[in-house]
Parts: C-alpha cells; sequence; structure tokens
C-alpha cells in the first residue's frame, strides 16, 4: 500500500512514543551530569554572545528541526479549512461584549472607524505573516520567523511571551465562556462557580466548568486536525448565517439620525477605542501555524489569510454600524448591548441568538487556539528551547500531544482558580509587540541577505528613523503635547526614513508570494502597531518587562545551553571522536 509523504513517519523504529526518560527532556551535552553542566555554565557570557549573533535558516527549520519531532503532521489544510480556521480564531466575543462598553464610552458612531483603524492594522501584519508562512511552512509561526531573521534571542523572548500568552489566554477565554454560560441560566456570572473562603481573594472562585470547556477543545484538537478543522467550519457557518441576519435586521431597524453627532469624543475617542477592540482581531497568527500542514501553502495561505482578515474587518464595522443607527450611542447597554438593542425593538428572543453566537465565538477561539499554541510549543521545543519531548508527533493522529497537553494542563490549573480580573492584569501587550517585530523581521529579510549585503549601516539608520519616529508620535498623542505641528514633524520624518529605506536596493525577493509595496507597508504596520502599544497603559508595560526578567532567568541557566550544544552538535561530536583517537594512540 502506498503511503502519502505526510504519512510516512521517521520515528525510531520500536521506541513507543509513550517515554519520559530524563534523555528526553534533556538530552544535550550540558545536561549529561552535574561536572558537565557547572562547565556549561562558566561558559555563559561567551555563549550568550554566539546566541545574539546566531541566526537560523529557512532550510534549518523546514528540514532539520523538524526531524525532532520523529513524525510527521500530516498534511490536510487547504485554503477553505484555513478561511474558517482564521474567522473561527479571530471571531469571538469581543464583537458583542466590547463594541457596545467603547461605542458608549469613547468613540460614539465613530466606533466603526476605530475597527477599521484596528483592521488595518491587523491586515498589515496578516500581509507580513502570510509571506512568511508561505517561504518558511513550518509549525512555528512568529518564533520561527523572528529566528530566522532576527536571531535566536529575539525569538526566545517572543517565545516566552507566546508561551505566556498561550496559557492566560486560553484559562482567560474558559473563564469567560463559563461566566456567559451561567449568565444565561441565571443572571449571575459566578453562579456556576464555587466559593472557598480560605483562598485569596481573586483565586477565591473555583471553576469546573472552565476546566471542562478546555478539556473538551483540547481533547478534540489532539484527536486530529482536519476533525478540529471539519467541526470548526460547520459551526462558523451557522454562526456567519446568524451575524449576517443580526446586520441585516439592525440596518432595517437604523436611524441615521443616531450617527450625529459622528466624534463626539473627536479623533482621541476613535483611537482609544481603536486600541480595545482591536483584541477582537486577535488570532488570525494562530493560522499561520498551520502552515506545516497546508497542502499547498503559497495558495492556501494568501487566500485564506488574507482574504478571511479582509472579510472580518468588513464585517466587523457593518455590525458596529448597524449597532450605532439602531441606538443614539448614549442610550447603548454598555454590557450587552446587541442583546438590549434587540429588545428594545420587541425582538426579545434575539438576545437567545447573540448569546450563542458569542459562546460559540469563544468555543471555536478555544478550539484553534488550542491547535495554534500547541503548533508554536512544537518548534519551539524543536528548537531545545523547552524540552524537546514536548515536539514529538503522534505517529498516528499526526498531532503533537505533548505539547497540547502542555499548554492544556497549565492553562486548566490557571482557570480554575483564578478570576478574570486577575486573568486580565497579567494580560499583555506581548501580541503587538510580536507583530511589530515581524514587520520588521520582513524589511531585514529583503534588505539583508547574510554574506551578500555589503553594510548594514544605511538600511539600520533608515529602521531606527522609523521606530523613533513611530514612537515619538505616540509619545506625544498620550502626552497630548506638541499640536499639530509636532504630529506633522514626526510623520515627515516617518515618510523620510521609509523614503530613504525604499532607496535601497533590496538584497532578496520573495520566492513565491510577496508583500506589495515593500517597504511601505511593513513600516506602516511597524507604525500603527506601535502607536497601540502605546494606547494600552503601563501595568502592560510593566507585565511585559516584568515577565521578560523572569524569562531570562530560565534562558540563561537552561535554554541558552541547550541550544547552544544544538547549534554545535557537529563540533561537539567532532571533539569526542578527536578524544577517543587520542586515548586509543596512548594506549
Amino acid at each position: 500500500m502506498d503511503v502519502r509523504p505526510e504519512q510516512q513517519h521517521s520515528g525510531p523504529p520500536g521506541r513507543s512514543y509513550w517515554r519520559w526518560s530524563k534523555q528526553d527532556f534533556f538530552p544535550e551535552a550540558s545536561f549529561q551530569s552535574l561536572a558537565s553542566y557547572k562547565a556549561a555554565l562558566s561558559h555563559t557570557c561567551s555563549r550568550l554572545r554566539d546566541r545574539l549573533l546566531h541566526r537560523s535558516t529557512d532550510a534549518f527549520e523546514l528540514v532539520e528541526l523538524r526531524k525532532a519531532s520523529e513524525h510527521n503532521m500530516h498534511k490536510c489544510l487547504n485554503w477553505w479549512d484555513l478561511v474558517w480556521l482564521s474567522f473561527g480564531s479571530v471571531v469571538g466575543s469581543g464583537i458583542f461584549t466590547i463594541t457596545g462598553l467603547e461605542a458608549h464610552d469613547d468613540a460614539g458612531p465613530s466606533i466603526v472607524l476605530s475597527y477599521a483603524v484596528s483592521g488595518l492594522s491587523a491586515l498589515l501584519s496578516s500581509f507580513c505573516y502570510t509571506e512568511f508562512a508561505v517561504e518558511i511552512p513550518v509549525a512555528g509561526g512568529s518564533f520561527s520567523y523572528l529566528r530566522v531573521e532576527l536571531g535566536d534571542f529575539i525569538a526566545f523572548i517572543a517565545a516566552g511571551n507566546i508561551l505566556l500568552e498561550a496559557v492566560v489566554g486560553a484559562a482567560g477565554l474558559g473563564r469567560a465562556w463559563s461566566s456567559y454560560f451561567a449568565s444565561m441560566i441565571k443572571n449571575n456570572p459566578d453562579f456556576l462557580r464555587f466559593k472557598v473562603s480560605s483562598l485569596a481573594e481573586g483565586f477565591d472562585l473555583l471553576d469546573p466548568v472552565a476546566v471542562g470547556v478546555l478539556l473538551v477543545a483540547n481533547t478534540i484538537a489532539m484527536s486530529g486536525t482536519k476533525r478540529a478543522s471539519f467541526l470548526n467550519w460547520v459551526t462558523c457557518i451557522l454562526s456567519a448565517i446568524a451575524i449576517l441576519f443580526i446586520i441585516v435586521v439592525g440596518f432595517v431597524h437604523a436611524k441615521s439620525s443616531n450617527l450625529v453627532p459622528f466624534f463626539p469624543m473627536g479623533a482621541k475617542g476613535v483611537f482609544r477605542a481603536a486600541a480595545v477592540v482591536y483584541w477582537s482581531y486577535t488570532g488570525f497568527d494562530m493560522v499561520a501555524t498551520m502552515a506545516e500542514e497546508t497542502k499547498r501553502p503559497s495558495r492556501d495561505i494568501p487566500l485564506g489569510l488574507i482574504g478571511s482578515m479582509a472579510v472580518i474587518t468588513v464585517v466587523y464595522c457593518l455590525m458596529a454600524l448597524a449597532l450605532t443607527m439602531m441606538e443614539k450611542y448614549t442610550e447603548i447597554d454598555r454590557d450587552a448591548a446587541y442583546s438590549a438593542a434587540f429588545g428594545k425593538i420587541g425582538m426579545n428572543w434575539a438576545k437567545y441568538l447573540v448569546s450563542i453566537c458569542a459562546l460559540k465565538g469563544m468555543t471555536t477561539s478555544l478550539l484553534v487556539g488550542s491547535l495554534g499554541q500547541a503548533r508554536y510549543t512544537t518548534q519551539i521545543a524543536r528548537a531545545h528551547m523547552i524540552p524537546p519531548w514536548f515536539a514529538l508527533v503522534h505517529p498516528r493522529t499526526g498531532t503533537p500531544i505533548y505539547a497540547t497537553l502542555l499548554v492544556t494542563i497549565t492553562s486548566v490549573i490557571v482557570a480554575f482558580f483564578s478570576s478574570l480580573d486577575v486573568l486580565s492584569s497579567v494580560f499583555s501587550f506581548s501580541t503587538l509587540f510580536i507583530f511589530m517585530l515581524i514587520a520588521v523581521a520582513l524589511l531585514v529579510r529583503r534588505y539583508y541577505v547574510r554574506d551578500v549585503t555589503p553594510s548594514l549601516v544605511k538600511f539600520l539608520v533608515c529602521l531606527f528613523v522609523i521606530i523613533g519616529s513611530c514612537i515619538g508620535g505616540t509619545v506625544l498623542w498620550n502626552l497630548n503635547r506638541g499640536g499639530w505641528i509636532g504630529y506633522v514633524v514626526t510623520g515627515l520624518v516617518w515618510f523620510l526614513g521609509t523614503l530613504a529605506m525604499a532607496l535601497l536596493p533590496k538584497h532578496q525577493a520573495p520566492k513565491v508570494w510577496g508583500v506589495p509595496l515593500v517597504p511601505w507597508l511593513p513600516s506602516l504596520s511597524i507604525g500603527m502597531n506601535i502607536f497601540l502599544i502605546g494606547s494600552l497603559g503601563s501595568v502592560a508595560f510593566w507585565r511585559f518587562f516584568i515577565c521578560s526578567a523572569v524569562m531570562l532567568i530560565y534562558y540563561f541557566f537552561i535554554g541558552l545551553h541547550a541550544t547552544y550544544d544544538v547549534a554545535h552538535q557537529d563540533e561537539q561530536e567532532l571533539k569526542k571522536e578527536e578524544g577517543k583517537e587520542d586515548t586509543n594512540q596512548g594506549a
């Protein structure tokens, strides 16, 4: 019987998938004994310098790292699957819960522009992700792209934040699902939770429903990618029909007079709301991690990723416009905007439709998030930044079960004890930061090729001018100083920096599919992400710096030495062979 390439298994014959020896977790030379570990620590500075300067290659990520999984993931996805995976991941409860709040408090009817601005930023990021995913179709997504273009160290910072947000995001979504479901049964979000007074506040409401939802979603993800994709697109098509109904009914009962005044809080209100509603667009990066399981990446990923994000942006804008035309923004219910709006026109039953759509959105976000987070974890483990045991792919399901279990178990523990308030305080601007780094990495990919580009100085000067002008404009906006002159100056500096980069020779062209208008679109993406980061507040910055500091402790004691050993494995084996030869000659 012929075996398809994606089903061929390269695992060692006779070795069970279910194993957990020390060698499976720490196979690197630095961890073979206490003496070898002490020796590795004594070379930390030289190894750190090596890692700071090291960049991976497309071929290494595509071929060599996959060997750590022992078996291949199944290539079973096409553009149709990717479109609905993106829809399922992105269109969660955010559009139903955030729109009313931001329209009432910050933007008024101009909330539609907030969604357009955030959608444009997300679309620009999806362009950058698409070019990388087409050329480096591996499970690691942004982690692999950053490893190739910006080096091991930057990729580790990204990896740590990816894993942290995977756990916190899944736990938060599980708690939100529980709250929403409980509110449908009884008007009390804590109805299905158990209070334990002996535990600290914020950790004293135990949530078995959140645990159950997370376990179900992750079990489906582990059972097979194609099965999970099928369940996702069937439910997404049903919810898309319901969303279309909400939009049509909203416009039927719309009044244009409700759009006046259109900018009640001015431009600041639009951008304040844009920073908040941006989270309604997050999740599309999970689709990029499915590239390794896509049949025809060069065709399917652009159609699936960019096409879905363009449609989602239009849908969000139409939903926001329908809501603000149905009701005056001052009368919009902050907590249940769509349900309350339909109730006022005599369609109380529609609140159940809205609730079902929101619950379905959270469920598919959990499912696709589980798929994506496990694949991030797999590639991070393949690189030995965490134990390579987590990179193993199951021979029958073609899924990374150990990586999925890592995210599942940690997120279940966090979701069981931690309240949404605690989780939201931990959540950070990591997603926007990584999106910005991806845009920077794309510029590096186009303008710098190892051993080909004569000098990096001009490119780096242009890049620093672009980033500096974006930071300057963001600071002026948040301090409310400088007036229009300050914005014109920073905007002009950004334009000149991007123009100067455009005049530099490009040393690498995309092989299959590329982002158009480089460097303009990536430069604009950098600016929009920095601007949105600046709108998030000081708590997010402190969380990022504190968590990054903790991650660096792990890196200096474990991750640095593991990745160094893998990168220099051939040299170490050669030294061992030479040592054996010297011993034999001496004997």
